[in-house]
């Protein structure tokens, strides 16, 4: 399964899931689809651990900061 598939099925399963794409190719031409499908970010390779890490951060931040207007307080 490639990583367009991998998106479409696990929007199948988890709708609201964060997905941070990882790529070799440029941003423009992959975030054409996967935005499309509901990528939540986008990361280039090559990459240094610690951006991939900010990129996570950034994502966990916005994922939670979002969590509780559910009503689960």
């Amino acid at each position: 399964m490639d990583g367009t598939e991998t998106l479409r099925q696990l929007r199948i399963l988890a709708p609201t899931i964060p997905v941070l794409i990882m790529s070799g190719y440029s941003a423009r031409d992959v975030l054409t689809g996967a935005s499309e499908q509901g990528a939540s970010a986008f990361i280039q390779k090559p990459f240094p651990p610690r951006e991939l890490a900010a990129r996570l951060c950034e994502l966990i931040a916005t994922t939670t900061a979002g969590a509780g207007d559910n009503g689960g307080g």
